[in-house]
């Protein structure tokens, strides 16, 4: 009788290695961590709390508590695939602590998920050459979206530069090949033990320097199985998304914003859910998965022509004179305290100052009026959004804040200026989003309540609504703005210019 030889195990490239997880803080569908698992017999999975991040932030910040709360579930979720095994947390400059780890730990390579923005750029490329000085790879992957970088380009080879023919190439492009998640589970066993030094629980916020938020008060689930909670909800309503996305007091959008951001959810999930009820006919679907491809858009706009964090994607509108000097700074501060006396624009901004969410029509509105009816230059407000938005994601940031200023690809035409008032009439017929965020104006009628300086005095004694005192009179007027703001983009020589 044969006795049974010893168990042939595969081959693997590489006997340690570490994944370094950033903004991809999932243990399922993860292309770094796949590949990883794949080709090394020992993985270690490590996190940094970058000081060179943190230590320009507020110590209070929602951003800051999400993560640690993700934090603790992803390490959760690695011990659950391997109970020796978890997340290896380090508070330090990402530069110098991943080369410092992979020679504590004896790796011999590092994998990672791509980020395009160029700040991480430049610290991967600095993270790359103190690997290489050691002997250590580096290897990266697409994870963040579906299509980055050169993956869509036009018959003539370049990047897109408008929407519509990018999606329409998209989604030409898109296969069950780009929407196959990458099968974690089935390499997992390769997942290390935390040497004795490194197997401690991921550091609290006051270890970090960081104070608590409200943000457990807003009912927003932090970690992967948050972001899977938010996403199953969401397909109960996705159907009708089309109809419900533009009115910020109907719960219509998926408030995945900060899950997408922070890749607590895999896009390969949600873009293949959404593109198959899309071919079912299922109008809601495809207006969302329209929104996916948006942000795949500007991702590659970022990827493709990094001067548009600097400056306008159409170097033509870099001309344009805006307001200046202290009026202008007390215009901006108005702006920002939600006290410009436009009832939609300022309960917009108590919602993002309140909760750092707000919603996506209502960045459409207040955006256009910081640029078009105060004058106001659009990054003013692509600052204040990246300092306060939960989500903020610099591609998307930077994209949205472009197509309301019209300076971006795609963008908005400048002679088009959304009307505050009138967009408040549309989007909030009844007022109900208005009410939630500037009580002192909640005992208007309807007719009233989004132009209060129309209301007659009667309106107003019966609400208890005294303007000037608990509530601003407009700071502009907004026919006489849409005039001068005409005027100021006349400096344009060529509006559907491209940079080359």
């Amino acid at each position: 009788m044969l006795k049974p030889g010893p168990v042939q195990t595969p081959y693997k490239e590489f006997s340690t290695g570490i994944v370094w997880f950033r903004r991809d803080l999932r243990s399922f569908d993860h292309a770094a961590l796949y590949h990883a698992l794949k080709h090394c017999q020992r993985v270690h999975c490590v996190f940094i709390f970058d000081t060179e991040i943190l230590d320009s932030l507020p110590r209070a910040d929602r951003r800051v508590e999400f993560i640690q709360a993700s934090l603790v579930d992803l390490d959760q979720a690695l011990r659950a695939l391997q109970p020796q095994a978890g997340l290896i947390v380090r508070h330090a400059a990402a530069r110098e602590a991943i080369p410092a780890l992979a020679q504590a730990l004896q790796a011999q390579v590092v994998f990672a998920n791509h980020d395009d923005e160029p700040q991480a750029l430049a610290r991967d490329a600095a993270v790359l050459g103190a690997l290489a000085h050691r002997g250590v790879a580096l290897r990266t992957y697409k994870d963040h979206v579906i299509f980055e970088r050169k993956e869509v380009l036009t018959q003539q080879g370049r990047p897109y530069g408008v929407f519509t023919p990018y999606k329409n190439a998209w989604l030409k492009k898109l296969d069950d090949f780009y929407l196959k998640p990458y099968p974690v589970e089935k390499y997992a066993a390769s997942l290390a033990a935390r040497p004795a030094d490194y197997a401690q629980p991921v550091p609290g916020l006051a270890a970090l320097g960081f104070e608590a938020t409200n943000l457990g008060q807003l009912k927003l689930p932090a970690g992967a199985s948050g972001g899977q909670r938010l996403f199953e909800e969401f397909l109960d309503r996705i159907d009708q998304y089309g109809s419900t996305r533009d009115f910020p007091s109907v719960k219509g959008p998926s408030y995945l914003g900060v899950h997408l951001r922070f890749g607590t959810v895999s896009i390969r999930q949600l873009a293949s859910v959404a593109h198959a009820r899309s071919l079912q006919g299922i109008h809601g679907a495809s207006v969302w998965l329209s929104e996916l491809v948006w942000r795949d858009f500007y991702v590659q706009i970022l990827s493709n022509f990094p001067h548009v964090a600097q400056g306008a994607f159409k170097p033509e509108y870099d001309n344009i004179v805006w307001e200046h000097g202290k009026p202008a700074k007390a215009l901006f501060e108005a702006w920002c305290q939600g006290r410009t006396g436009y009832p939609l624009v300022d309960a917009a901004m108590a919602q993002i100052n309140q909760t750092g969410y707000m919603h996506n029509r209502l960045r459409m509105v207040v955006a256009s009026f910081l640029v078009k009816d105060l004058g106001l230059d659009w990054r003013w407000g692509e600052r204040y959004f990246a300092e306060h938005l939960n989500d903020f994601d610099l591609a998307s940031n930077n994209g949205g804040w472009q197509w309301a200023s019209s300076s971006g690809c795609d963008a908005q035409p400048y002679f088009r200026i959304f009307n505050p008032t009138s967009q408040s009439e549309k989007f909030d017929p009844e007022g109900k989003f208005i009410r939630r965020y500037l009580p002192q104006l909640a005992k208007l009628p309807n007719t009233a309540i989004h132009a209060p300086w129309t209301a007659k005095p009667m309106e107003l004694q019966a609400a208890d609504a005294v303007l000037g005192q608990n509530y601003p009179h407009p700071i502009v007027a907004h026919d006489a703005a849409r005039a001068r703001t005409l005027l100021r983009y006349a400096v344009v020589k060529k509006p559907n210019a491209l940079p080359g």
